[in-house]
């Protein structure tokens, strides 16, 4: 599988990276140990793209990454790097989006310092504020790109109409959004608007948070991490109902002697030149099966197979909680 830009212009990444989220203890209990082992595994296998944020564990995500390269000092090249910030607490701990310059680069610094890196490839707004406009948020990622302490610029889960906003400003390296075979609002405008802009879209959650691949999540697993024992897709009836719908996928997969995580990267990487995807995992084992993915090269029929057993629109439940929807912009 070829190399994608990393952006009009950016460097060129493996079509498939890897979502340091997994590096904390979000999805369950882990250690540095395994978090190297996969950066170990990703050299191995010509990975070269690691999705990291300063929320991420509280740090522990790029302590983990930072640790590696000191471990490995001549690894640093190897790995495009990107990192996110924005998301804060308030005095009364509440969450809060901070986009304000000042706050941006002090979050910037202090991933670098955990990462031991002078500079990222990428660096996010995690989130907006919808106070400050997107071309003043823009222009101070622009001044963190002159500085040299950014490469390139971008967004997490924001809207077509905000992009070509900030685009006008600076270009937008790359859009971060959630992209799968249960979650294909992107393709109601981001899919084409990061395409004609030249923009990345980075895909999180390919593998639907584990509903797309051979073994979803328990539902004693479910209950002991917190994001998704509130979200509405991992909650009863919702969860037997869509374990129950993609039965046939895992079946589909098994028949194309592939793993369902596989399967399910490559139908997000076949959907456009522009998407990179990066699935987490905390098993070599897993990042084994995401990996499969790299040598599926999908026909149109495979396509049409795929959409026969899990059209658009059968996954029960939103994807996120009225909670969990506060900072993501809707655009449809």
């Amino acid at each position: 599988m070829k190399n994608r830009a990393l952006g009009r212009g950016g460097p060129l990444v493996h079509p498939i990276g890897i979502g340091a989220m997994s590096f904390t203890d979000f999805y369950g209990p882990t250690t540095d140990a395994n978090s190297h082992a996969i950066l170990d595994a990703a050299v191995e296998a010509g990975i070269n793209h690691i999705d990291t944020a300063n929320v991420y564990g509280m740090g522990k995500s790029e302590s983990a990454i930072g640790s590696y390269f000191k471990a490995h000092p001549g690894r640093r090249g190897k790995f495009s790097i990107a990192t996110k910030a924005s998301i804060s607490r308030d005095a009364d701990g509440a969450r809060v989006f901070n986009n304000t310059a000042a706050h941006l680069e002090a979050e910037l610094d202090g991933s670098l310092a955990r990462m031991g890196i002078e500079a990222v490839d990428l660096f996010y707004v995690h989130r907006r504020d919808p106070e400050i406009p997107i071309e003043e948020v823009t222009e101070s990622l622009a001044g963190l790109v002159r500085k040299g302490k950014a490469i390139g610029i971008g967004f997490s889960e924001i809207a077509p109409s905000s992009l070509r906003r900030a685009h006008a400003v600076h270009p937008v390296t790359a859009v971060q959004s959630e992209y799968s075979l249960q979650t294909r609002l992107p393709e109601l405008g981001l899919v084409q608007t990061c395409a004609k802009l030249g923009v990345a879209l980075v895909a999180f959650s390919p593998v639907g948070r584990s509903l797309l691949t051979d073994t979803p999540l328990s539902r004693e697993a479910i209950s002991e991490i917190g994001f998704l024992s509130s979200n509405p897709r991992f909650m009863e009836p919702n969860l037997s109902a869509n374990i129950a719908a993609t039965s046939g996928f895992r079946e589909l997969a098994a028949e194309m002697g592939t793993s369902a995580a596989g399967l399910a990267i490559a139908w997000v990487l076949a959907q456009s030149e522009n998407v990179i995807a990066i699935p987490g995992t905390r098993s070599v084992r897993h990042f084994a099966e995401l990996l499969d993915a790299a040598r599926l090269d999908l026909t149109s029929e495979d396509l049409a197979a795929i959409e026969s057993v899990l059209p658009v629109g059968w996954c029960h439940g939103d994807r996120y909680s009225s909670g969990q929807w506060i900072g993501p912009e809707r655009y449809c």
